[in-house]
């Protein structure tokens, strides 16, 4: 038996060392489990967790972040199940934890996310390989930071559509798009506030990024925007490297590099 405290600060009993029944409750947690070298003691996760594609065909799907099927949950009979305090919802964790360990992660920034891989390391008895992972992260944004341009455009970042919803101060992909060398024109706002199209033109965006997620959105939706900014670059982004605070961040900084030269080409 080994007591721990989570990202938010509730404890929590593990009754198996290390755990041999795992479920994950969120995409970029579980593509870190696959990463860390787990594999048959993953026994559910979601059905956003798309990332390894072989657990995602595999896998057992337990529903969504939000709406999860909480009897298959249990049917599983976990020894942990790890969440996370913003992806899912309090209620249905506060269920789970009734019966089973439920340990929540909360990331807001690139040190919070640092934790979170350190933290999942030891308590599945991987630390070495969290440690492996997190320095890498660690070392790529260090050297991305070193070779950013000094200015910083300001970038209006949309996650969600119908009603459009910008990414703003005190979020994760906030934190990111800093790191990345950009000004959030929102960022002086909260989480994730509903914005009429129109306040574009007055705020006057650098740059206009539409994510890939939760909102797919495309190419073709690009024309609703430049009505709005007929000069302004607008550019479909991967949400992923803005979003997943997992291993995923082994690839943020070179993404973000990438698309400074894609910025550039446009702007040009």
């Amino acid at each position: 038996m080994m007591e721990c405290t989570d990202q938010i600060g509730r404890k929590v009993q593990l009754p198996v060392l290390p755990p041999k029944r795992i479920v994950s409750l969120v995409p970029s947690q579980t593509e870190l489990l696959f990463d860390l070298g787990l594999d048959a003691h993953v026994v559910g996760i979601t059905k956003f967790c798309i990332h390894p594609t072989v657990w995602y065909q595999t896998k057992s799907k337990i529903g969504g972040t939000k709406t999860l099927n909480i009897p298959q949950i249990i049917s599983l009979q976990p020894d942990l199940i790890i969440g996370n305090k913003e992806e899912n919802e309090a209620a249905q964790i506060n269920e789970l934890a009734a019966q089973f360990p439920v340990w929540i992660s909360d990331v807001n920034s690139l040190p919070d996310a640092i934790d979170m891989i350190s933290q999942i390391g030891h308590l599945i008895g991987k630390t070495l390989e969290a440690q492996a992972i997190s320095t890498k992260i660690e070392s790529l944004f260090e050297l991305y930071a070193l070779k950013r341009p000094l200015h910083k455009p300001r970038v209006a970042y949309f996650i969600w559509r119908k009603p459009y919803m910008v990414a703003a101060g005190n979020t994760f992909i906030h934190e990111m798009l800093n790191l990345a060398g950009f000004e959030n024109n929102f960022g002086h706002l909260k989480r994730y506030p509903e914005i009429q199209l129109e306040t574009l033109a007055e705020v006057k965006p650098d740059a206009i990024f539409l994510s890939s997620e939760p909102y797919p959105f495309a190419q073709k939706h690009v024309d609703e925007f430049r009505q709005i900014c007929p000069n302004t670059p607008i550019l479909i982004v991967d949400g992923e490297m803005f979003s997943w605070y997992g291993s995923r961040l082994l690839q943020s900084a070179p993404y973000f590099d990438h698309l400074w030269k894609i910025l550039a080409f446009v702007e040009n």
